[in-house]
C-alpha cells in the first residue's frame, strides 16, 4: 500500500511540474514603452490627435513629428504622420508663401538611422508671392533596402532659405514607415 501511494504522489507531483512548466512557457511578459507597443497590446486608444493608448495606468502619446507646431506655417495632406508608404510617393499639402523661395522649397526623406535616401523639391501649385497658404506637390521615388534594420524613417519639408542665414531656417518633420 506504501508503495502505491508513493507511485501516485510521484504521478501527481509529476503532472503538477509538467502542467505548470508548459503554463510558464505561454505567458509572455508584456514591456510597454511607446504608443506603438501599446497599440499593439490592443490597449483602449483615445480619440485625439495626436492619439493616445493607455495600458497598465500609463499614458502613451503617438509621436506625429512637429505637424502641431507649424500647422499655422505648413500643413501636409498626404502623407499623414505613421503612414506607410511606397515609392513613388506623392507629397502634397499647402504652406504659406514665405516657405517658398521661386515658387519651390526641398523635401527629403531619411531612414531610421538620418541618412537621406530621396530628395526632392516641392513646387506651389498657384500664386507663391502672399502670405497666405499656397498649395504645394512633390513626387519622390525611393528605394528601401530589403535587410534594412527598421521600416521606420521621416519625411523633412524645409522651408527655402536662400540668404543661408540660421534664423530664416525651419522645417516640418513627419514620422513614416516604410512598405516592405
Amino acid at each position: 500500500m506504501k508503495k502505491i501511494l508513493i507511485i501516485v504522489a510521484t504521478i501527481i507531483i509529476t503532472i503538477n511540474f509538467i502542467v505548470s512548466w508548459r503554463l510558464a512557457g505561454k505567458e509572455k511578459l508584456v514591456v510597454v514603452t511607446n504608443f506603438a507597443e501599446c497599440y499593439a497590446t490592443g490597449s483602449l486608444i483615445m480619440e485625439s490627435y495626436p492619439r493616445q493608448c493607455r495600458y497598465d495606468g500609463k499614458t502613451f502619446t503617438e509621436n506625429i513629428g512637429n505637424e502641431l507646431e507649424k500647422a499655422n506655417i505648413i500643413r501636409l495632406d498626404s502623407p499623414r504622420p505613421n503612414q506607410i508608404i511606397q515609392s513613388p510617393l506623392l507629397i502634397k499639402g499647402q504652406a504659406r508663401g514665405n516657405w517658398f523661395f521661386e515658387a519651390s522649397f526641398p523635401v527629403f526623406l531619411v531612414n531610421w538611422d538620418g541618412l537621406i535616401i530621396a530628395q526632392g523639391i516641392a513646387q506651389a501649385k498657384s500664386d507663391w508671392m502672399t502670405t497666405d497658404f499656397v498649395p504645394f506637390e512633390a513626387t519622390i521615388a525611393f528605394v528601401v533596402d530589403k535587410d534594412v534594420y527598421s521600416t521606420r524613417g521621416s519625411l523633412i519639408l524645409k522651408k527655402d532659405n536662400p540668404s543661408g542665414l540660421p534664423e530664416h531656417d525651419d522645417a516640418m518633420e513627419i514620422p513614416i514607415v516604410f512598405q516592405k
